[in-house]
């Protein structure tokens, strides 16, 4: 069986990279140590592969049905999920008291890529309904946290997210799901809600909808929105499933890809209306719901950096065994044929995958040890800057992640050649997994917008200075170094510094022509991402030239992340040049395009 995922890159990014071991001097973690931490992993890893990766490829082939008006899935998908609960993963960073294990955010996210490698499709459940517990516990009233977060925890009960409308997108301000007050203190939903992952299921009892919803005389805009819990099912006095609520599964969506969980629509209130509990206050539900999406979009990214990675994984150990061809030098047609690995361009491919996926892991867990300083750190100022910069990346760790995990995802088919293009072969499967995440939780527009319209201001600037300070920090260990080291500094540094520049002249534009400034924000996100992720590399390059091996195996491991790292600065890199060009000048076709040409 080929690898979905290699230990030795995660125990690389956790202890090396990240030294998550020093937590353990947090009070919060003083009885932990990276014992305790490889054994979750271990235990997620078993997980995976008893339970997950067998029904990859099945649930992909058996697609979520609807019948009788009820979600019905693999029958695999029942014991995997019940495997996730038992084994503590649907609450590890609780606090003990609360029954959670206590462990650092960066540990858990670490686990979840295992899951997310393993089968994607079916993670879609804990990863939803890990963020509806910490909304809850965020939000929730103390009645609220009793009754429903033991069942989430448990198993009994999985949550989901229900924003989007058949006729609002990413423009929620603008939904039309309305929620009117009860005597009793409840509320009843009415409206539609679709594109709602897990929004049925026969692998728990209940299901849990945290819905956006207006109520009567609410303001227009994000204002008027309030956050409700509304379940399948309506409790008893004893919190078991009891009555049939008024939420109704409208239909299954066919997919392109992650076919084994549902993608549902929904309607509430079909009848007298579905009985919801506010969650948090009235008129503050969509800033309640960021909490959740902002946890999501870093999850999409861990999501699309496991499928980047088991592709690479996959495509790697083909290419090593596929004879394909001889070199160029070689004019022999007698001679034996070459493995594709012998081939300069498939060493091409096989590097941007590697880059790709290797870079998203560390951005992804870089921002779980991000969210950890700004909750455990000891010094409050560290928590505050570790906030203001995880703020500034969510973005780049959604968007980046999804547009290049697509990338390297292709390529894992492009070496494959016409093989990668079959069912008999899981990279064309990975592919389509993949190819949501770049919509998922925000299209690229959207996090354009974000980050330049709002992220790089935010305080001042001050996030975008504190990511200034930290890539210019890793630029100085790279400038003692020595080795090639330097060179590969000067790069990034060089690029580093026109961002800075170019993006202080679009802040300047927005008070002149926001709508013209904003026109290229997407290409803006993209050039930011791009000197993030050559920070990262450059930071592992750091580590891995510093770090003495103790085996042959973790020399030519180092000597795999100085060449990724030479590889991206050297080619991915520069390809920001040209879009800062653009930023520069600023170039408006789009915006001055008139729709009726096309």
């Amino acid at each position: 069986m080929t690898e979905f995922v290699r230990d030795r890159e995660i125990e690389f990014l956790l202890y090396e990279f990240l030294n998550t071991a020093a937590l353990q001097a947090r009070p919060r973690y003083a009885e932990q140590d990276r014992t305790i931490y490889d054994e979750i992993l271990r235990s997620a890893r078993a997980v995976s592969e008893r339970y997950l990766l067998p029904f990859y490829q099945k649930g992909d082939e058996n697609e979520v049905q609807m019948v009788d008006g009820a979600v019905l899935s693999t029958p695999e998908v029942a014991p995997a999920w019940r495997a996730i609960c038992e084994g503590g993963f649907m609450d590890m960073s609780a606090d003990a008291e609360m029954g959670g294990l206590q462990v650092p955010e960066v540990v858990t996210r670490a686990a979840q890529i295992y899951f997310q490698s393993a089968n994607t499709s079916f993670a879609v459940y804990p990863f939803l309904t890990q963020g509806v517990i910490n909304l809850i516990r965020s939000f929730g009233t103390e009645a609220q946290q009793e009754l429903w977060i033991p069942q989430l925890t448990s198993g009994t009960s999985i949550g989901t997210m229900a924003l989007t409308e058949p006729a609002q997108g990413s423009a929620l301000a603008d939904i039309t799901t309305r929620a009117e007050p009860q005597n009793d203190g409840t509320w009843r939903i009415f409206g539609q809600k679709i594109f709602i992952s897990a929004g049925d299921s026969d692998v728990s009892d209940n299901v849990v909808h945290m819905v956006l919803a207006k109520t009567a005389g609410a303001g227009a805009g994000a204002n008027g929105i309030s956050l409700f819990l509304t379940p399948k099912w309506l409790p008893d006095g004893n919190g078991k499933p009891a009555t049939r609520n008024d939420v109704h599964l409208a239909g299954v969506l066919h997919k392109m890809g992650q076919r084994s969980s549902p993608t549902t629509a929904l309607s509430f209130g079909e009848k007298e209306g579905a009985v919801g509990w506010l969650v948090g206050e009235e008129g503050k539900g969509l800033a309640a719901m960021f909490q959740m999406m902002n946890e999501a979009r870093i999850g999409v990214g861990i999501i699309s950096a496991a499928l980047a990675y088991r592709g690479f994984l996959y495509s790697l150990a083909y290419a090593g065994e596929r004879p394909q061809g001889r070199l160029p030098s070689n004019k022999n047609p007698k001679s034996r044929q070459v493995m594709l690995t012998e081939h300069a361009d498939v060493r091409r491919l096989l590097l941007m995958q590697k880059c790709y996926s290797e870079g998203a892991l560390a951005l992804c867990l870089f921002a779980a040890s991000l969210f950890e300083d700004q909750h455990t750190h000891p010094d409050l100022e560290e928590r505050k800057r570790a906030g203001l910069l995880l703020d500034l990346l969510t973005p780049i760790v959604k968007s980046w992640s999804a547009k290049y995990g697509c990338a390297s995802n292709e390529q894992a088919i492009q070496i494959l050649g016409g093989a990668g293009f079959t069912r008999e072969y899981i990279v064309e499967q990975l592919y389509r997994d993949q190819r949501i995440n770049p919509i998922h939780e925000g299209a690229e527009a959207i996090h354009g917008l974000d980050i330049l319209g709002r992220k790089v201001r935010v305080s001042g600037g001050a996030a975008l200075d504190i990511f200034a300070t930290q890539v210019t920090s890793t630029i100085e260990s790279a400038e003692r170094a020595g080795h090639d080291l330097p060179g590969l500094a000067r790069y990034v540094k060089e690029r580093l510094e026109r961002l800075i520049n170019v993006t202080q002249d679009l802040l300047d534009h927005q008070a002149v022509d926001i709508d013209a400034s904003l026109s290229n924000a997407t290409i803006y996100l993209d050039v930011f991402g791009r000197v993030c992720i050559a920070w990262l590399w450059l930071k592992q390059a750091v580590v891995a030239h510093e770090t003495k091996a103790a085996t042959h195996e973790d020399a030519l491991y180092y000597e795999g992340k100085v060449a990724a790292a030479r590889y991206y600065i050297e080619w991915e890199l520069p390809q920001a040049d040209h879009q800062m060009d653009i930023l520069e000048t600023p170039n408006l076709i789009p915006l001055r395009m008139n729709p009726e040409t096309f």
